[in-house]
Parts: C-alpha cells; structure tokens; sequence
C-alpha cells in the first residue's frame, strides 16, 4: 500500500504541471488584463507599461510560467490586480465553498444512496418508476432553473429561507443552495446505485450468502450494498472537485461569496493571478480526491489488493 501511494504521488506531478501549464495559456488567451485594470477607457501606453512591467507581464509566457509555479512552491499564488493577496481570498472563500460542498456531497450520499437501493432492489415495481422518473426531470431541468425556482419559491413567495445567504455562509442557510448543487449529480448516484445493485443482486456471492440463511439485512449491507458502491464513490470522488469548482451558477443565484464567486469576478476582471491561483488548487483537489477514491476501493472490495 505504501508503495502506491508513493507511486500515485509522483505520477501527479506530470499531471498537476501538465495541468497548470494548460490553465495558464488558456487564462492567458482571454485578453489583455491590463484593459480590464482600467475598466472602460483605454489605458495609455505609459500605464499600461508600468502595469505589465508591476505584474510580470511584459515577459514571455513561459517565463511567467516558471516564475508563477517557482512562488507556487513556496506557497505564493501572487497578488490579485486590486493588491490584495490571492492567498487571503483563498482563506476567505474557500471555507464558503467547502462547506456548501460538504452539504451536497451529504445530499448525494443520504438521499442518493438511499433511494438507489430502495430503487434496485425493487426494481420493475411502481416505487421504482417514479423514482426513475422524478431523476430524469432532474437530470433534463439545468441547475440555474431548479435554484431560481426554488429560491422564488422558498424564499421570495413563502419566506422560509433567505432568498440571500449572509456573508457568515452557516451550514443552516447552504441547505437549500447545496440541494440546488448536488441536484443532478444526486440524481446520477441514485441511478448508478440503483443498476450496480440490481446487477450484482444476481451475483454468485450473493446467492450464496442467501443460501447459507444468513438475514437480509446482512446479506444487503455486508455483501451486496459494500460491492455495488465501488462505482458509486468513483463518481463521488470525482464528484467533490467539480462542485467545487462548477458551485458558480449556485453561488451566483444565492450570492454565496465562495470560490464561484472570485472565479467569476476574476474571468470578469481578466484577472489572471486569481483565476489561475483559485483553478491550481482545484486541480490538487481532484488529483487527492482520485487517490483516495483508490484507496477506498481496498475497503470496499477486499479482493482489491495494492503492491
């Protein structure tokens, strides 16, 4: 196991510098950030010099590239175009973002997990097509329809949430937003636990099990649910990163200040140090999250061993 491990954390460096250096060009074909520091009118040429020479941007782009992955190491993601350090928008935003995703990924598991075994192991009955059919109109209708809706309805017409979350972001006002996130990716979980279950369901363990009289309780939980779920936490694992890094519609509706949030204000702005800092941490967080989704397939599956 140890060995992986380490094998697994040098086969992210190419993946995680192959990553960033892609980020970096791409963030760097938006446009001149310089016009976007000066807002409308067109900076002149003597400020729009001092500002590339201020920010670095008056070298080639694989020099920033260095220069930028050189102050990553040290812990420097640089310094956002209004002066402010793109670490202490990190430390304000990312605490927002975590707990909204925390919230989601407890909707996923929760409400996911339970209905997809209800689902599959009642599968052709009436439960069972209503389930299907309340997660296909989930899956058809976009986010940013299920969070308006929702947000007019609960809290415009009936008043029993803030149409807004307050700047604190407590777990209590992120209910209803972290719903709206984990929407169709709960869906989706509902779904893949439903058939992994339903397939396995006519395994030979499982008969066997049956066979030997042991109760349905345990023949569900300890041999049928524990190898059906090794699909479901993949998709959840990978899931983790890209609410976190796809919460923009979400935070936009909710006025949720998190990660979404300075991404956009960031893409808006053309301003590259944030968005290319904010986007390099997502990166680690899916890289970490696929390690531990590999890990977690040894305790799942005991047959899974790792040299």
């Amino acid at each position: 196991m140890g060995r992986y491990v380490v094998r697994r954390l040098l086969q992210m460096v190419p993946v995680f510098a192959g990553a960033t250096l892609l980020i970096f060009l791409m963030v760097n074909v938006m446009g001149d950030p310089v016009a976007g520091l000066c807002g409308e009118r067109q900076c002149d040429p003597a400020t729009a010099g001092r500002l590339k020479r201020e920010f670095g941007l008056d070298r080639p782009v694989w020099q920033q590239y260095l220069t930028y992955m050189g102050n990553v190491l040290t812990g420097d993601f640089g310094t956002a175009f209004n002066g402010q350090e793109v670490t202490e928008l990190m430390a304000t935003s990312f605490p927002v973002t975590l707990r909204l995703t925390v919230v989601a990924i407890l909707f996923e598991i929760v409400i996911g997990i339970t209905l997809g075994v209800l689902t599959g192991l009642r599968r052709g009955r009436p439960v069972d097509t209503g389930v299907l059919l309340v997660t296909l109109v989930v899956i058809s209708v976009p986010t940013f329809v299920t969070g308006l809706l929702l947000q007019l309805l609960l809290g415009v017409e009936w008043g029993w949430i803030k149409p807004s979350v307050s700047t604190d972001a407590a777990f209590g006002e992120l209910i209803v937003p972290g719903l709206v996130l984990a929407s169709v990716s709960l869906a989706y979980v509902t779904r893949l636990t439903r058939t992994s279950l339903a397939e396995n369901r006519r395994s030979d363990y499982v008969r066997t099990a049956v066979a030997k009289g042991l109760p349905r309780h345990r023949v569900i939980l300890r041999h049928l649910l524990r190898n059906s779920l090794i699909p479901v936490v993949t998709f959840i694992g990978a899931d983790i990163g890209f609410l976190m890094g796809g919460a923009i519609v979400t935070e936009r509706i909710f006025n949720i200040h998190g990660v979404g949030y300075q991404l956009y204000q960031g893409i808006l702005r053309q301003n590259t140090q944030t968005v290319v800092g904010f986007v390099t941490v997502l990166v680690l967080v899916f890289l970490l999250c696929n390690l531990i989704v590999d890990l977690l397939y040894a305790v799942l599956d005991p047959r899974i061993r790792y040299a």
